[in-house]
């Protein structure tokens, strides 16, 4: 990886987490603790992050009452982060799709990793997602439909009263949806507009599932749209540590 891309990795991670530590900056890019102290050295030099013992913070790091500001990552962004865990979530998520199914895709980079397990599946796939119609667009196996609506660039994904509506309609059998945040039985991403959407298809779905890698757990995001008591599954990740995964069993049941 070149020392420009570490860069620019390390400071959406910061800007995503907060706070980092080195070995967590390890696991994520691979290289050596060396390498990993020269670059915060350096970032914090030009004041893209803050240097601490042990790791780095955003530069806009905020400890007030424990929450801080956190900016939507872009979908780009997004895409960069804990890429293994992902895939692994999203192969379990699938496995869970039967034939004849009819499923609804949300938005989300975790989701879009699911489309590479619908192949030669017969099953109906509803989405509001652009990236996961785009992805589904040249599987012709089973039948595609893609909501409308207010288009929102940060996702992808389409909102509003006329996907609303639409979704009301709609007999889901099985609903994936993405999340940024668990805290508690509370669930958040950082729309109010993509979150009422969301909550409406979990309400419509028969099956409710929700997808969300280790690291969004306890953290909150800026809308709570949903309560993880309604859900029937969370699909998450290998690295969720046993003891916080007992905690929100008490909720839901957690398959990783």
């Amino acid at each position: 990886m070149l020392k420009s891309e570490r860069h620019r990795s390390i400071v959406e991670m910061c800007n995503y987490h907060g706070l980092v530590s080195v070995s967590f900056i390890r696991k994520e890019l691979r290289v050596s603790d060396m390498t990993i102290r020269r670059d915060l050295d350096e970032l914090a030099e030009q004041r893209k992050i803050v240097r601490i013992r042990g790791g780095a913070q955003s530069a806009d790091y905020e400890k007030e009452e424990g929450q801080r500001d956190r900016k939507e990552l872009s979908h780009l962004e997004k895409m960069r982060l804990h890429t293994k865990e992902k895939q692994y979530i999203a192969k379990k998520a699938a496995e869970c799709i039967d034939e004849e199914d009819t499923i609804f895709l949300g938005s989300g980079t975790t989701i879009e990793l699911m489309t590479q397990h619908l192949t030669n599946k017969k099953i109906r796939v509803v989405t509001n997602s652009l990236p996961v119609f785009q992805l589904l667009k040249e599987q012709h196996t089973f039948e595609l439909y893609l909501i409308g609506g207010l288009y929102r660039d940060k996702t992808g994904a389409f909102i509003g009263t006329m996907a609303h509506e639409v979704v009301q309609k709609i007999g889901i059998k099985k609903a994936f949806i993405g999340a940024n945040g668990l805290q508690q039985h509370m669930v958040s991403n950082f729309s109010i507009e993509e979150g009422t959407l969301q909550r409406i298809v979990l309400d419509n779905a028969r099956k409710k599932y929700l997808v969300a890698d280790a690291n969004k757990f306890d953290r909150s995001d800026f809308y709570n749209f949903y309560d993880l008591r309604q859900v029937d599954a969370l699909f998450t990740d290998f690295t969720l540590p046993a003891g916080v995964k007992r905690n929100y069993q008490q909720f839901t049941t957690i398959i990783n």
